[in-house]
């Protein structure tokens, strides 16, 4: 089993050819696996229970092709582990098609060749460049703003020593 996306909590990210569960370090809590024409049966017929007994707390299939895949164009599957049982039970989607995931604490939402992750307020998640660029944004409006009173920005002290 080699996932697209594995996400290993408490563990640093290493370079490494293969992750072998138990040898390498954990079972992955959360697999995400992109769809392919070649694949996609199998991701979602055989992998969840693979992917269970491997010890992986949620899986997540996505179809990013155009049209999907699957007739009826559900492009998003997602599985939970069933503490109890031990066994993946399929997750139903949401009325605007989307997936929790109690792991990455973020909903999976399908748009259209891209996976978005949303907080639970409906945040859109932003990647560190993405940050980082709308935290630049916010700070050339508030400079904006001061200079339209008169006050010159860098001429203000930092509030940090």
């Amino acid at each position: 089993m080699a996932p697209d996306i594995a996400v290993i909590k408490g563990v640093d990210f290493r370079r490494v050819r293969s992750w072998r569960v138990g040898q390498t370090g954990p079972a992955p809590q959360v697999v995400l696996e992109i769809a392919s024409q070649e694949t996609w049966h199998k991701d979602l017929s055989e992998k969840p229970s693979k992917y269970a007994v491997m010890g992986v707390e949620e899986y997540f299939a996505y179809d990013p092709n155009e049209p999907p895949l699957r007739r009826g164009g559900r492009r998003l599957f997602g599985w939970q582990m069933d503490g109890a049982s031990r066994i993946m039970r399929q997750l139903p989607l949401e009325p605007d098609g989307r997936l929790w995931s109690q792991h990455l604490e973020s909903y999976l939402v399908p748009d259209h060749a891209y996976l978005r992750l949303y907080d639970h307020t409906g945040q859109l998640r932003l990647t560190g460049a993405q940050r980082a660029g709308a935290e630049k944004r916010r700070a050339n409006a508030l400079a904006e703003k001061l200079r339209s009173l008169g006050i010159d920005p860098d001429q203000i002290a930092p509030l940090h020593p």
